[in-house]
């Protein structure tokens, strides 16, 4: 008997759309492993999520499991890198070559997941006109220029805190319709805009809080 979850109309909630990516991680660590099938279960010991979350998070794709089986995991990560959009490449700008920003261009690994970064921004002089990983630097200044070639429609931002609005509003007004923002700024945009903030930071004041925590 197979148990089938379709793929679901709703909006999918963030925190699913966040483990899905996990979920995938372990069907590719499995699969090197030469196993075939995958079950709720199995991933669930190894990331440390219930089972039945994993079961309700996957009910939002369309993926046939067999009962007491599993998933076929070629099945699996198939229809979940097709669900995250990691089969379709995404063209994307980054604003701002500092060391964070240098480290997404090397970052050859991006591609793998949808990302494909077509070029990067900055004022530096001695970075303008030359390239990092085959990715050309352009002044900042030729961004609208660039964008009338590139068809471009998300953004990268690793900007100094002090111009990342600045900087935002003007991938705005050039055409930008998603932002990645990696300052620990809280940028404000128009409400068709999308944002994904990733702030190492808060990140790491989190991480440091419950450390001082189990130390008290």
């Amino acid at each position: 008997m197979a148990i089938r979850t379709h793929k679901n109309t709703d909006k999918v909630p963030e925190p699913t759309l966040r483990r899905l990516p996990w979920y995938l991680s372990c069907a590719k660590l499995m699969r090197e492993k030469n196993e075939r099938f995958v079950s709720s279960t199995q991933i669930s010991k190894q990331i440390n999520i219930d089972a039945s979350q994993i079961a309700k998070d996957l009910s939002y794709v369309d993926i046939a499991g067999r009962t007491r089986v599993g998933y076929e995991i070629d099945v699996l990560v198939r229809v979940l890198e097709d669900f995250l959009g990691f089969t379709n490449l995404h063209r994307a700008y980054l604003f701002g070559v500092g060391s964070l920003g240098g480290a997404l261009l090397r970052d050859s690994g991006l591609v793998h997941f949808g990302l494909q970064l077509v070029g990067a921004f900055d004022i530096n002089p001695d970075l303008v006109g030359t390239e990092i990983n085959g990715i050309p630097i352009y002044h900042t200044d030729e961004f609208e220029a660039r964008m009338q070639i590139d068809l471009v429609n998300i953004g990268v931002l690793t900007v100094p805190i002090s111009i990342s609005q600045e900087i935002t509003d003007k991938m705005v007004a050039g055409g930008i319709k998603a932002v990645w923002n990696f300052t620990p700024f809280r940028i404000r945009v128009p409400e068709h805009i999308v944002v994904q903030n990733t702030s190492l930071y808060a990140h790491l004041a989190v991480m440091f809080n419950r450390l001082n925590e189990m130390n008290t």
